[in-house]
């Protein structure tokens, strides 16, 4: 006879997945190529999905393709699929914006978009979301995240992202963290696992990062999917063919139980 007051319900399972978009253009920015990708991103079914190098807007782009999207690029890709999502605006210039974006189907109770960038052309931002995920009690936070190219930025930005997994997420809460490090020389894991308690998910299942860039040879581990409080099953990276075509890095997929 079991004991009943353990909790009837199995612990929620989420797919998430993490992919930098190169602005909707194939490698070079030879062709523009968002309608396919949101085909395929729908494909991978996800739940919550972290982009990197989002357009929010660009003038000349919408002046000169013809099936550029009257919206976001954010709200194109989401469409009827992903009912929530939330953009945090990085890069500013006078034709338009980039930045993150995480498109959810579970409700994104609250976000803010933290600047992180430093003194140079640059502009670096972590999106936290807030996301509540039905018949589960706790809150799950999301951080999507894109790390600058140089070495001395990336410490500060992951000393900065500690502070935050301290100051505005829950001891206890499941938290999980993705996106572009741009982390080739792979020095992020250990100031994460010693400063806030993240384990890197491919490094946990299969010992070493996955290598997701160049996408069509990867050969740099720069995309990560970190977690605490929460366990995960069959982190893969997804094959070359379509998504070598798609974007300079391979996307990462994982299920995720709470």
């Amino acid at each position: 006879m079991s004991d009943m007051s353990e909790p009837l319900n199995p612990a929620p399972q989420l797919t998430v997945m993490t992919v930098n978009i190169h602005k909707g253009f194939t490698t070079f920015n030879r062709k523009f190529i968002l309608p396919e990708l949101r085909d395929a991103v729908r494909k991978v079914g996800a739940d919550v999905v972290f982009m990197q190098e989002v357009l929010g807007m660009h003038d000349d782009h919408g002046k000169r393709l013809e099936d550029w999207p009257d919206a976001g690029q954010y709200e194109f890709l989401a469409d009827s699929i992903w009912p929530q999502f939330a953009y945090g605006r990085n890069m500013v210039y006078p034709k338009g914006h980039h930045g993150n974006a995480v498109m959810s189907k579970f409700p994104i109770v609250r976000y803010e978009n933290h600047d992180v960038s430093l003194p140079g052309p640059e502009k670096r931002g972590l999106l936290h979301c807030v996301l509540k995920v039905p018949n589960f009690a706790q809150e799950v936070h999301a951080i999507c995240v894109h790390l600058g190219l140089a070495e001395a930025h990336r410490q500060q930005q992951l000393d900065l992202l500690c502070q935050i997994t301290h100051t505005e997420v829950p001891a206890d809460a499941p938290l999980i963290i993705a996106g572009d490090f741009n982390d080739w020389r792979r020095r992020a894991n250990d100031v994460l696992w010693r400063e806030a308690g993240l384990r890197e998910i491919f490094v946990t299942a299969y010992g070493e990062p996955a290598k997701t860039f160049p996408a069509i040879f990867p050969v740099l581990s720069l995309d990560r999917i970190y977690v605490r409080n929460c366990s995960v099953h069959l982190p893969v990276v997804l094959p070359r063919r379509p998504w070598s075509h798609l974007s300079d890095h391979a996307p990462l997929v994982a299920e995720i139980r709470l």
